[in-house]
């Protein structure tokens, strides 16, 4: 994150098609951006992956996994990703705008939601995800953070940022990096995720959504994840007794702490889903969960049975399945029967349950609190102080290297912390030996680029060594070719041109000649506005001034402000032709000085005689002019002079 208030992406074009408008929001792999799609002229949302991560192998398969994974998808109720790439070591990918608000903003705003509510939202989910299910995708992470409400009303699943296959469900420590508030008991307890993982997710924002709170709470993450794994999610009525019971009923399947006994996926969920609103809006019978047919590897039932409802059985009792699939109990044997090899194989069974529970506490403890335990390297150490960081960086329990690194940075100024090692935002073990990396400023490199260097050259050498700032600006030149440059600008605005070296990575912001603008002096206005329109260029008509040598109507200038580029406006001068001016009193006078008067005042002449009064100017005088003296006529119109010899 750079100390400086302007993002640097904002105005920059991706891959010579997305332009960054403006920042979404910011996470802890990447920002997202809205930028428009100038090819398909459509607003997009662009997550941009932190450059700082780029270096990360294991980051940059992530960001690539969540493009690969939601791009298989093509549902109402999945945000639909639209492209993928690299562009100046960045990876990004492009999905589709949703302007709205997130299910986490609803909840903050309204507390908790109505049934109908609930219902409506948890279906559009489910959908999403049994399309995902389909596709053998488990989502991992799914939250109110991660369901998007569109201003338009339409619900969607986003974020496959954790998405995996189906298949792979091997124990890792990285399961954790989902919310631990929605992590079902196998991956607290063994890190496997699976369909049913999602399920227990889905149940979990469904209790959220209806009582307006999530199930377990705690100071410390270690005792969410406990009872995550210890702990039955109790009833949403239990909280709100306005919940109706067959809502009631699909919360706690959904949550079932046993995978097996949850819905296998969310196809499964969601028609049990469309049954339970039936109910509720009167349109429909349907069974309670209780009588639905459940997988549960319990043996065959012998004796009658006892209808209970769920998880409300003594802890004597053993749950089966009855005919039918009805959830039931098995009645304990009498008093003063010996309960023989049955009892003990239930204290086996106690005993096996009870080690089951102390090893995942053990694992939820190892990497929660105990030495497994994982913190992420802060993304605010950018721009801060190298003493700051040590300090935050030490009080999280890493140890700093005393060796510091140094890097160069375009948006860290010189002598703060760009980048640590591992790098910045990095999920790391607790003890873990961290290294600073202090910024060196930009590298500087030579800048070879001239006026009338052709366009192609030089966007290639600023996508090597610099970074294209907007789309090259066009202006007309009477001097540098078509498609060449005229100019380049750095980051303030001033010219690069002469200059020996820039920084790497710095804005340059191109001026390509567009060729010369069309000579339209002396032209007709309409055709001069004709001639103009056809290089993008609107003309606009002006002033009228007097011209002595452009005729009435037609364009004597071209007036701007500036440089003229496609797209702009500019002002046309249209001549009034000649003024009036007066004709000068020359009757009386000898030819030689009456011709020089009427020369000068712009007028031509047609005199008579005129062999004898040329050869002899002394002599002859004028006697008449029309038109006459005093009066006015238009410059560069022809008076008549009489002239006789004197004497």
């Amino acid at each position: 994150m750079s100390v400086n208030t302007s993002d640097p992406v904002i105005g920059r074009l991706i891959d010579g098609r997305y332009q960054v408008r403006s920042r979404i929001a910011r996470g802890g792999m990447a920002t997202v951006y809205l930028a428009t799609d100038l090819r398909l002229e459509r607003r997009v949302a662009v997550k941009v992956m932190h450059g700082h991560l780029a270096d990360d192998s294991q980051f940059t398969q992530r960001f690539i996994q969540e493009a690969r994974s939601a791009a298989r998808l093509a549902h109402p109720n999945v945000v639909n990703v639209f492209d993928q790439g690299q562009d100046d070591e960045s990876a990004y990918l492009v999905m589709e705008y949703l302007p709205g608000i997130t299910l986490r903003d609803l909840l903050r705003e309204y507390g908790s939601l109505t049934p109908q509510q609930t219902i409506d939202i948890a279906e559009a989910v489910l959908s999403g995800l049994a399309a995902a299910h389909k596709a053998g995708i488990v989502h991992r992470d799914l939250k109110p953070e991660n369901v998007l409400l569109a201003d338009d009303g339409r619900i969607k699943i986003g974020d496959f940022g954790l998405a995996r296959a189906a298949s792979a469900n091997t124990a890792t420590g990285a399961a954790l990096l989902g919310t631990i508030a929605y992590l079902s008991p196998e991956l607290v307890t063994r890190g496997v995720a699976d369909t049913r993982s999602d399920i227990y997710a889905v149940g979990i924002m469904m209790y959220e959504m209806l009582t307006g709170e999530q199930p377990f709470t705690g100071e410390q993450p270690m005792q969410i994840a406990y009872q995550h794994a210890n702990e039955s999610v109790p009833a949403p009525s239990s909280r709100n007794p306005k919940v109706p019971r067959p809502l009631d009923e699909l919360v706690l399947w959904a949550t079932e702490r046993d995978p097996d006994r949850r819905p296998r996926d969310a196809r499964e969920m969601l028609e049990q889903l469309k049954e339970v609103a039936a109910e509720i809006d009167g349109t429909g019978p349907t069974p309670t969960l209780a009588q639905r047919t459940m997988v549960l590897p319990t043996p065959a039932v012998t004796a009658p049975t006892t209808v209970v409802a769920p998880r409300a059985m003594a802890d004597s009792e053993t749950q089966v399945i009855a005919p039918h699939g009805r959830m039931a109990a098995s009645p304990p044997p009498a008093r003063g029967n010996a309960p023989g090899p049955r009892r003990s194989r239930r204290w086996i069974a106690v005993v096996v349950v009870l080690l089951l529970v102390l090893a995942g506490g053990g694992a939820g403890w190892w990497f929660l609190l105990g030495p497994g335990a994982h913190v992420t390297i802060p993304s605010s150490l950018a721009g801060t102080t190298p003493e700051a960081a040590t300090a935050q960086l030490t009080q999280l329990g890493l140890v700093v290297d005393t060796q510091q690194g140094q890097v160069n940075s375009t948006t860290i100024p010189a002598g703060r912390v760009a980048d640590t090692k591992p790098g910045l935002g990095a999920a790391v073990v607790k003890g873990s030996t961290v290294r600073l990396l202090i910024s060196q400023g930009p590298k500087l490199i030579d800048f070879t680029i001239k006026a009338g260097t052709p366009v192609a050259e030089a966007r290639a050498l600023i996508k090597k060594n610099w970074t294209l700032a907007g789309t090259p600006k066009k202006q007309f030149s009477d001097s540098i070719a078509k498609d060449t440059v005229i100019d380049a600008l750095g980051a303030d605005g001033k010219t690069l041109l002469g200059q020996a070296s820039y920084g790497e990575g710095l804005p340059v912001s191109l001026i390509v000649s567009a060729g010369k603008l069309p000579d339209v002096v002396g032209q007709p206005y309409d055709a001069a506005a004709r001639a103009l329109d056809a290089v993008g260029v609107t003309a606009e008509q002006g002033q009228q001034q007097n011209s002595h040598t452009v005729p009435q109507g037609s364009v004597i200038a071209i007036a701007t402000s500036g440089p003229i580029s496609p797209g702009g406006t500019v002002t046309l001068t249209i001549s009034k032709g000649p003024e009036a001016v007066t004709v000068p009193d020359v009757v009386g006078k000898t030819w030689a000085t009456a011709k020089q008067q009427l020369l000068d005042a712009g007028f031509q002449l047609d005199y008579t005689p005129k062999a004898p009064s040329d050869a002899f100017p002394t002599v002859f005088v004028v006697t008449k002019t029309s038109p006459a003296g005093g009066s006015t006529a238009l410059w560069g119109s022809t008076i008549k002079v009489n002239l006789k010899a004197g004497g």
